[in-house]
């Protein structure tokens, strides 16, 4: 008898243990909220992200994998502003998980938690591929993202209860790691403060507000629209009165038109990695954060 109390007394801690440990399951869309649900939420959290660094955000594949993880997920993480509406709601619909759908707790978008730039004044299909709710690459602004890291952490302690306190503990530790990265950022970036940088597409816009960085041009003729020659003969005439450090373009970007203005310029080309995993040692945020101010120092006269 004694021992069957003690079998039923470790089946009860061990139920218990596993409870305390339950994992969320969140779905992420950019590798960028994957690596920060990761470090925010440790073993708390299983988090599977929808794209890599080599696919365009704009543009996924609603494959039935991915609704298979939508319908599992118990919480949702994306960048929002627009960024996935070409196939998140979809996934969402095919899914029928009503844990995730816009306006429950499930669903965290990291445009709504910070002030957005580039929010049109009017909109025009003539403009291009404009996002009505402003520019959706908020990831790009570490200030911005600390914001929204202190929100998504509020989040996991709203759905997991239980674990409250661990996730404030890992939130309080990302935190201060990252003011500190924060102030050797912004020192080293110190060279680059009023840089003029030539952009594939408009997916900078934060970073360049961070570090005072100006937008030279863009080889896309309208935010969304194909690259064009007769557009880049145009750039090369208009960049020939004040050149710009550099042309950049992001690892999910083809690098044709970016080298070919390069090699018609003498501007060099450099390919940033944008997100997690956009470059060999690019691991988590603070590697992306490195990388990035790396590859564009290395070009400064």
């Amino acid at each position: 008898m004694r021992l069957n109390y003690r079998i039923i007394l470790l089946v009860l801690a061990m139920g218990l243990t596993k409870s305390s440990l339950a994992a969320l399951n969140v779905f992420a869309c950019e590798p960028e909220w994957a690596s920060l649900a990761e470090t925010l939420g440790g073993d708390r959290v299983k988090v599977v992200s929808a794209t890599t660094a080599y696919q365009d955000p704009h543009r996924i594949e609603a494959r039935p994998s991915l609704i298979a993880k939508v319908r599992r997920a118990d919480l949702l993480v994306c960048s929002g502003a627009e960024l996935e509406i070409g196939w998140l709601p979809m996934l969402q619909r095919q899914a029928g998980n009503p844990k995730v759908l816009r306006g429950q707790p499930g669903y965290f978008e990291a445009a709504d938690q910070i002030e957005r730039l580039g929010i049109p004044d009017s909109l025009d299909r003539s403009m291009g591929d404009i996002h009505a709710s402003g520019n959706p690459h908020v990831h790009l602004d570490p200030r911005r993202l600390s914001t929204i890291a202190t929100a998504l952490s509020d989040r996991l302690a709203n759905l997991d209860p239980t674990n409250a306190d661990y996730y404030r503990k890992r939130h309080d530790e990302f935190s201060q790691s990252w003011e500190e990265a924060l102030q050797r950022w912004k020192t080293r970036a110190l060279p680059l403060v009023g840089a003029r940088l030539v952009v594939h597409h408009q997916d900078w816009e934060y970073f360049f507000d961070w570090l005072g960085i100006i937008r030279a041009g863009s080889l896309e003729p309208k935010p969304g629209l194909p690259v064009s020659s007769g557009h880049i003969v145009k750039l090369k005439k208009r960049l020939q009165q004040e050149p710009p450090l550099a042309i950049i373009y992001t690892a999910y970007q083809s690098p044709r038109a970016a080298k070919r203005l390069s090699q018609i310029t003498g501007i060099p080309a450099v390919e940033l990695p944008y997100t997690v995993g956009g470059a060999e040692g690019v691991v988590d945020l603070f590697t992306l954060f490195d990388e990035t101010l790396k590859r564009l120092l290395e070009v400064i006269p």
